[in-house]
C-alpha cells in the first residue's frame, strides 16, 4: 500500500476496532436500501459477486442467503473489520463459498488477491462515502466486471427532500465518523459510463436520504 492507503488503513482501524462488535445492530437504523441492492443483484447461477468496503461482512451473508449458487469475495482495508467479517462469515457456514483479503477499493487487483480476474456482480454499499478519492473506485470496479456483469451502489444521497435542518444535522453527525455523502457520485457515474459505453440507472431512495445506482457493463 502507498503511504496515504496505508494511513487510511489505520484510521479505518482506529474508527472501527472497537464499533466492530455493535457495527450492525446500530446501523440497520440508518443504512437504508442495503437489503433492496441486495435483492436487485440477480447474481446468476453460478455467479460472482465481489463487495467493495465489506466491513463486518453482514451483506456478504445475506447475499450468500440470497444466492446459495454464487460465489462470494469481500475486500476491505481495514484489518479489524476483516477479522470480525471472517468470524461471521464462518458462524454461518459460508467460508466454503467466500473470501476476504485486506486491499483498497480504488486500486486493486482482483486476479492477484483471489485468482479471479472478473465478477458478474460488484457492489459497494455505504462505503463510497468513506474512501479518500472514492471517484477511483468507479473505474476500479468497472474494469473488474465480466461482459454484461453490473455494478451496484447505495449510499448516502443528497437528502434534498428532507428538511433543511435534518440534512445539516446529519451530515455534522456522519463526519464525526469520517464520512460524507458524494453529492457529485451521478456525474461521476454518467462520466464513466460515457468513457465504457456501460449504462446506468440511478434512483433516489426515501426523499433523498440515500441513492441507488446500478452500472451495466456492455455484453
Amino acid at each position: 500500500m502507498s503511504a496515504g492507503e496505508s494511513a487510511h488503513a489505520e484510521l479505518m482501524d482506529g474508527v472501527y476496532r472497537h464499533q466492530r462488535h455493535v457495527y450492525d445492530l446500530t446501523r440497520k437504523y440508518y443504512l437504508l436500501g442495503r437489503d433492496r441492492l441486495i435483492e436487485g443483484l440477480s447474481v446468476p447461477p453460478g455467479g460472482t459477486v465481489l463487495e467493495l468496503g465489506c466491513g463486518t461482512g453482514r451483506n456478504l451473508i445475506q447475499a450468500a442467503r440470497r444466492y446459495p449458487d454464487a460465489r462470494f469475495f469481500g475486500i476491505d482495508i481495514s484489518q479489524a473489520m476483516l477479522e470480525t467479517a471472517s468470524a461471521a462469515v464462518a458462524r454461518h457456514g459460508f467460508s466454503g463459498r467466500t473470501a476476504l483479503a485486506k486491499g483498497d477499493a480504488t486500486a486493486f487487483d482482483a486476479n492477484v488477491l483471489f485468482g479471479q480476474p472478473a465478477f458478474d456482480r460488484i457492489f459497494i454499499s455505504y462505503a463510497l462515502s468513506m474512501i479518500p478519492g472514492w471517484e477511483k473506485t468507479i473505474p476500479a470496479a468497472l474494469a473488474s466486471l465480466a461482459p454484461g456483469g453490473s455494478l451496484h451502489i447505495v449510499d448516502f444521497g443528497q437528502q434534498d427532500g428532507l428538511p433543511r435542518w435534518f440534512r445539516s444535522g446529519l451530515r455534522a453527525w456522519l463526519a464525526k465518523f469520517h464520512v460524507e455523502p458524494r453529492d457529485s457520485l451521478r456525474e461521476v457515474l454518467e462520466s464513466d459510463c460515457q468513457r465504457t459505453g456501460a449504462s446506468l440507472s440511478f434512483e433516489t431512495l426515501y426523499r433523498g436520504y440515500a441513492v441507488r445506482a446500478v452500472v451495466t457493463r456492455a455484453s
